[in-house]
């Protein structure tokens, strides 16, 4: 029998992060004064300081327990596109332009097979995004880190830097009533909600290691695929159409859909409300989550992305020119919704009966 999976049971202790959080940053704010000139607060996609007259941006992310389904499945290839992708997507936000990325690998065991596969996935996702990656740090630590297999576990994370290509950062203080959303379709999952996954699909500790990769060979109609195949499926790298929309079109806020879903929107500046009336049916993947899970909707769209992989919030005139510029560049992109007046900045989907904040998630509008 499945289990009702709450969303609380995988992440209650990061909904409690951002107040843990306050005497780290505070800490980290008297630093601000050192160094070059700091323009952002703690809080955005990306920062930025002044560099003799340059603007430089500077991003950090890592792939999370995405990892751990591919030492399940000894295929390491594509999660180096995730590492690249969490990081020049979320550098994009600001209106910066990707340059250059390092990589930080930690591993239980030196396994050449492994980092060659990792290497090929940086390599690739690197090429798609137009960034070079000149260095990086390769750590041994077999008494933090413990596999299942004989590759044992790994952890890979990466920062990247660019330049600002207006002389303010985009972080959407221009934002308005009748401003409209536009949401650009994932690839899946991303590198997002792998806790829950894990927990969905039983691949846990407990669970053993033969087990596992049964669950993650089984070959499942509405995927196409198995579903190990399926949970691998990159994060998609969205430079190419973000750079050409800042290049041509009045961009107002732009937001990487992550963790946290679409309450990654009120991480914009303005104090306004988020109305998505018209979200897009969400990959297969997904249903098969919430169906498996028992996972209400309140959750499965506070976790996961939803198949929408990125947002575009602009003036109603240039809606069309957004579509036509993700369709030039193989990426669907679609309507989902509006801004609206809201100093409490919710994030509203009409059609699925939710209200949410950051910090609060998501409820049924009868709560």
């Amino acid at each position: 029998m499945s289990r009702n999976y709450k969303h609380e049971d995988v992440t209650k202790d990061l909904r409690n992060a951002s107040s843990e959080l306050k005497p780290l940053l505070a800490h980290l704010r008297t630093t601000f004064p050192y160094g070059p000139k700091v323009n952002l607060d703690f809080g955005t996609f990306a920062n930025v300081v002044d560099v003799l007259g340059i603007k430089i941006a500077f991003s950090i992310d890592g792939v999370g327990s995405k990892v751990m389904i591919c030492e399940l499945m000894n295929q390491y290839q594509f999660i180096g596109i995730d590492c690249v992708a969490m990081n020049v997507n979320d550098i994009l936000c600001i209106g910066a332009k990707p340059l250059s990325m390092l990589d930080y690998i930690s591993t239980e065991v030196i396994n050449a097979d492994t980092l060659d596969q990792i290497g090929q996935g940086l390599a690739d996702g690197a090429k798609q995004a137009g960034v070079n990656i000149i260095g990086g740090e390769l750590a041994l630590l077999p008494d933090l880190l413990k596999g299942e297999t004989s590759r044992g576990a790994i952890d890979l994370a990466g920062t990247c830097i660019g330049t600002l290509l207006f002389e303010d950062p985009i972080v959407g203080k221009n934002i308005q009533p009748g401003d409209k959303i536009i949401g650009l379709e994932s690839s899946g999952l991303h590198s997002n909600g792998f806790t829950m996954v894990r927990k969905v699909f039983n691949l846990l500790p407990k669970t053993s290691l033969q087990t596992k990769q049964s669950i993650l060979g089984e070959y499942h109609t509405d995927l196409g695929q198995p579903l190990g195949q399926e949970l691998l499926i990159p994060t998609k790298i969205y430079v190419e159409q973000i750079l050409a929309m800042l290049q041509s079109v009045e961009i107002h806020g732009l937001c990487h859909i992550t963790g946290d879903g679409l309450l990654n929107l009120p991480r914009l500046a303005s104090e306004v409300g988020y109305v998505i009336d018209s979200p897009p049916d969400p990959n297969p993947i997904f249903k098969l989550i919430a169906d498996k899970g028992q996972i209400a909707p309140a959750s499965m769209y506070e976790v996961f992305n939803m198949g929408i992989g990125f947002c575009v919030v602009v003036p109603s005139n240039q809606v069309q020119h957004i579509i036509d510029i993700a369709s030039a560049h193989q990426t669907k992109a679609t309507q989902i919704g509006y801004i609206v007046e809201d100093p409490e900045r919710k994030v509203l989907l009409p059609t699925l009966g939710l209200v949410g904040s950051r910090g609060q998630g998501f409820r049924t509008t009868g709560e």
